[in-house]
């Protein structure tokens, strides 16, 4: 098991720059990937950046060139950095951990933490 706690997030101004903050903790050893997704109303959670353990980084389209994304394997944790906030990034943003045993897979989420840009 692998738990995940947020921080970070609340409301912004349009154009400002935000970080969300990661910590895992439990069975971490076996986490392969880390990340962030998020979801707003009435839509599927959707990517916005993962981070394999190899370094291989996957940034959604629509953040790619303002955000950064930083897993930091000593601390456990994993940042994330956005910038030139538009009113679309207003969303829960979910802190998600991928643990690979053998064979197997298993996937693991924050409690999710809200950001709200206002225009």
């Amino acid at each position: 098991q692998v738990q995940l706690v947020e921080s970070g997030g609340g409301l912004v101004q349009a154009g400002e720059s935000l970080r969300l903050s990661c910590v895992a903790s439990g069975s971490i050893f076996g986490i392969t990937s880390m990340g962030w997704h998020r979801q707003a109303p009435g839509k599927q959670r959707e990517l916005v950046a993962e981070q394999s353990n190899g370094g291989f980084i996957d940034y959604a389209d629509a953040v790619k060139g303002r955000s950064s994304v930083f897993w930091d394997m000593r601390k456990n944790s994993d940042d994330l950095q956005m910038r030139s906030l538009k009113h679309e990034d207003t969303s829960v943003y979910y802190c998600h951990a991928q643990e690979r045993v053998q064979a197997a897979t298993w996937d693991y989420w924050g409690q999710g933490t809200q950001v709200t840009v206002s225009s």
